[in-house]
């Protein structure tokens, strides 16, 4: 789909790939943009940005948003649900609040905004740009529960695409590691990895072309086809990540012990 004249709706868009959509969008296309985070912008802001600021993890933040979007804009033409996290943990007891917390940002929220705009734009062309993850294709140890809301929205997608009968298009953006703010902690970042503005590039293309499914690393698409060719692949790459995490444990543990 096209952006330019488009109103637009980016989430977690104050820091990482949010703000580099934000950035290249604002800076390129002729687009009115609703941009909002959880946390404040401490950023200059175009003229053509509207900012907003709420949490999209309840249905309360979704439904403000887009009555915010609607009255500074008037209709939504792209939605980028963007905004996630993820723990780097070992599970070592229940905690069903902990599971919500991250399902009702990652997972939920999209789903959520994706039925929005499908009733908003009943006879429109729109789009749906959805951040998933490579993560929901291959789960690597220390992110199981984020690799699982990421799965569950590809596994949604595929599925939604053919249940719905309206002009809509739903576009799965899948990066590898991306050097953000989402991974300033202690924890090792998986191999590959990628910056924001790579993602963003690989982001636009895919929307311009109705991609269902946008890779924006080709070290991603060449592991899809050598785990198909060479099943042992994926397994053999697993295993280093867990030794990673495996080492990971360990120092925090013996951090742990010494304070």
């Amino acid at each position: 789909m096209d952006i330019n004249n488009k109103n637009i709706v980016i989430t977690g868009a104050a820091s990482g790939i949010g703000l580099s959509l934000l950035t290249a969008i604002s800076q390129k296309y002729n687009a009115n943009i609703v941009a909002t985070d959880l946390n404040a912008f401490d950023h200059s802001i175009p003229p053509n940005v509207h900012i907003h600021q709420g949490d999209i993890s309840t249905q309360e933040g979704v439904d403000a948003l887009f009555d915010f979007a609607l009255e500074k804009m008037g209709s939504i033409d792209l939605f980028v649900a963007n905004a996630g996290f993820a723990y780097y943990e070992q599970t070592e007891q229940e905690d069903w609040q902990h599971i919500d917390r991250i399902y009702r940002c990652n997972t939920f929220s999209p789903i959520y905004s994706s039925h929005k705009m499908a009733r908003l734009n009943q006879d429109r062309e729109y789009g749906m740009l959805i951040t998933a993850s490579f993560m929901g294709i291959f789960s690597l140890p220390g992110y199981s529960l984020y690799s699982s809301t990421k799965a569950a929205l590809l596994s949604w997608a595929d599925a939604y695409r053919r249940e719905k009968d309206d002009k809509g298009q739903i576009m799965m953006l899948c990066p590898v590691a991306t050097k953000t703010h989402f991974f300033d902690t202690t924890a090792p970042v998986p191999w590959p990895s990628q910056t924001a503005d790579q993602v963003t590039q690989a982001a636009i293309k895919g929307v311009l072309a109705n991609k269902h499914r946008i890779y924006p690393s080709k070290l991603s698409v060449l592991t899809l086809f050598l785990n198909w060719v060479f099943p042992l692949v994926m397994p053999i790459y697993k295993g280093m990540e867990q030794f990673k995490f495996k080492g990971w444990l360990k120092s925090r543990q013996s951090v742990e012990a010494k304070s």
